[in-house]
């Protein structure tokens, strides 16, 4: 259900305490025993908020810790980037990480301005100094919990292939910081900050100047300047705040920050579905301010916290489905990109659109369908295998004109700015360029809608076989595809996919609700695609029982 004031702005009674919240992140002690007071790496690391406990000064003292004796395992003894978006409990974090990494002797660059640090600069900061190096390698850590509000923290590491580390290392890490913590923290090294500061390992790194002055090995900004593309970029009150100005000025862009401002309670937002600030650049609600001004600019775009999301709104067709924009990009890139080998393939989550599959099939390239998250994307786009890596949640990225690598973390900033060269080049907008995919493909229906399930319930459909669904027909159709395999990688989805000639659902458990998930597409419209959202929770409560 919509809030009531969804899309409104923010009020005083909306804000989070900043000095209680800062306060709880020293003040309050996990207790291990709590499953929702440990150390957890979900999909992007480790999340929570101070308030209950969830992330908390030992939290993040532990979990550096686990991640200096990783590295040692594995041999890293390069350079740690470590970088920190905009929220409240993201400097805390900073510090606390700085002075773990310190006293354990790791070489450490921070920001050279002690600026806040976009997701996709750590990715290429990583990729950069690791290029043609086989020992030394750096890797990095990004204080961060994306687009969640104001009052969470996040904590993530990208190893040294520059994305978000997979589950072995995220595994062995939470379980490190875990058994840290519960041995009373006493094997984590630690030096005071102003220590950890003046130390010798500790240095300062460009990370804006330098992923700025390399955008024209990735993106045709010539043709953006020289078209005259009206930009206006919000960033959220994020980490892009001082990026976007200095792409302006750097690449001699008519383009306006349409925010300039930073501040942890994000009391310049407006509220998104459910009555939360959550910076969350693909929904209506979160982008209502910018979707207002969307005639005064040729393309006008947004990134959440981090800025490893992007936003793209355009006159004619105002904010974009994510979904819509992944195959506009793919359509585009592929078609634009001469410098890409002719076999590079395109990687998409299964649960994001068919209409990618069928551009693919149009451009001839190999698609990857892979589980959801952004990880399995890195050792395509690392090794030039994979030209583009996008998901249903609005993150992707993509190689450089020439084929090499660029990030293999989630570029918002870059999707934005693709956004401008489309229509630079083209002529058209990315909208209208989906307008004519529809008329080609097709033009599918597309919900996401949760159902309850016990936390029983949710341990048993992340474990399915497709042999356990005996169901021959979805919605009038008859089914030509059970996966609760990845078709591109083979690996375990955590849930259930299902597909027909015309339609899909996919149903995977909630990591933090009693629900479990269900993405459902539609190629004959909105009320067909009501029948499969229907008939997949009948389906999945009947494959439960059955295995109940």
């Amino acid at each position: 259900m919509v809030h009531d004031r969804a899309g409104q702005p923010a009020q005083p009674g909306d804000l989070v305490d900043v000095a209680r919240l800062v306060t709880a992140y020293y003040a309050l002690r996990p207790d291990p025993a709590e499953p929702a007071q440990r150390v957890t790496f979900g999909t992007s690391g480790h999340r929570g908020s101070a308030l209950v406990a969830a992330f908390n000064e030992e939290h993040i003292a532990a979990t550096t810790q686990a991640i200096c004796d990783y590295r040692t395992r594995q041999g890293t003894d390069g350079p740690v980037f470590l970088g920190a978006d905009t929220h409240a409990l993201s400097e805390p974090a900073r510090v606390t990480a700085l002075e773990v990494l310190a006293a354990n002797g790791a070489t450490v660059l921070i920001d050279a301005d002690d600026g806040y640090t976009p997701t996709p600069a750590v990715s290429h900061a990583i990729l950069t100094h690791n290029e043609g190096r086989t020992t030394g390698l750096a890797d990095g850590i990004v204080v961060t919990p994306s687009h969640n509000p104001p009052a969470d923290g996040g904590f993530k590491y990208n190893p040294p292939n520059g994305g978000p580390a997979g589950s072995d290392a995220t595994s062995w890490i939470q379980d490190r910081a875990n058994a840290l913590i519960e041995a009373g923290s006493k094997e984590v090294r630690r030096v005071p900050y102003a220590r950890a500061l003046a130390a010798d390992t500790t240095g300062r790194h460009d990370f804006l100047g330098r992923y700025v002055d390399d955008l024209p090995s990735v993106l045709n900004l010539d043709a953006v300047r020289d078209a005259g593309i009206r930009i206006g970029a919000d960033p959220l009150g994020g980490a892009s705040v001082g990026y976007w100005g200095r792409i302006a000025e750097r690449h001699r862009l008519d383009l306006t920050v349409v925010n300039p401002l930073a501040d942890p309670t994000w009391r310049f937002m407006t509220l998104d579905w459910d009555g939360k600030i959550r910076m969350d650049c693909s929904s209506p609600y979160a982008m209502a301010s910018l979707i207002a001004q969307r005639d005064t600019y040729t393309i006008a775009t947004g990134n959440d916290a981090d800025a490893d999301r992007h936003g793209i709104v355009t006159p004619d067709g105002g904010l974009m489905n994510p979904n819509h924009y992944l195959a506009v990009a793919i359509q585009y890139l592929y078609a634009h990109r001469d410098g890409w080998p002719a076999g590079t393939g395109i990687g998409k989550t299964l649960v994001s659109s068919s209409m990618i599959d069928r551009v693919a099939a149009d451009l001839g390239r190999t698609l990857v369908e892979v589980p959801v998250g952004f990880k399995w994307f890195v050792d395509g786009l690392y090794d030039g295998g994979l030209g583009f890596g996008g998901e249903e949640s609005a993150g992707a990225s993509f190689l450089r004109r020439d084929g090499r690598v660029w990030t293999t973390d989630k570029d918002g900033i870059l999707l934005a700015l693709l956004a401008s060269e489309i229509t630079a080049v083209t002529g058209s907008t990315p909208s209208q360029h989906y307008a004519a995919l529809t008329d080609r493909f097709g033009d599918p229906a597309y919900a996401r809608v949760d159902a309850p399930a016990t936390r029983q319930e949710k341990a048993v459909l992340a474990k399915l076989s497709a042999d356990q669904v005996t169901a021959d027909s979805l919605a009038g159709e008859p089914i030509t595809k059970v996966l609760t395999e990845a078709p591109g990688n083979g690996a375990a989805i955590g849930g259930l996919k299902v597909c027909t000639d015309s339609a899909w659902f996919a149903a995977r458990p909630s990591g933090t609700e009693d629900v479990y998930k269900v993405y459902a597409e539609s190629f004959r419209g909105p009320e067909h695609l009501s029948e499969v959202q229907d008939e997949a929770k009948s389906l999945v409560s009947s494959v439960l029982r059955a295995a109940g």
